[in-house]
């Protein structure tokens, strides 16, 4: 059975996940999302693709899922997009289960799961 996507949280996103452009063709996955600390904004995320790691401005990050990240751009402008600059401040955290992520974006922490 496959997990139904469910909007989450940037601070909720795994590295790993797929990153599409706006007509649903993956071009990369998640390697970091970028934060400016000192006022805790999302101002983008790395994305790791074929050609190397490229920045997309939160701007154009349309939504976030439990699945995948949809951008604005088009294939086209995902192609072009800009090398990051090296300014990660917050690391995406390996991908973990749809309820430890959705726990971590509650802030109430790690669920175990009974056997």
């Amino acid at each position: 059975m496959t997990e139904a996507a469910e909007p989450i949280a940037y601070t909720a996103l795994a590295e790993g996940t797929p990153v599409q452009s706006s007509d649903g063709e993956q071009f990369g996955t998640v390697a970091a999302v970028l934060t400016v600390k000192q006022v805790d904004v999302f101002d983008g995320i790395v994305v790791a693709t074929g050609r190397g790691s490229r920045f997309v401005d939160a701007d154009h990050v349309g939504a976030i899922f439990t699945t995948y990240v949809r951008t604005t751009l088009t294939a086209e402008q995902a192609a072009a997009l800009p090398e990051p600059d090296g300014s990660a401040t917050y690391r995406a955290k390996a991908s973990g289960s749809v309820v430890d992520r959705l726990g971590r974006m509650l802030g109430l922490g790690p669920f175990k799961r009974e056997r």
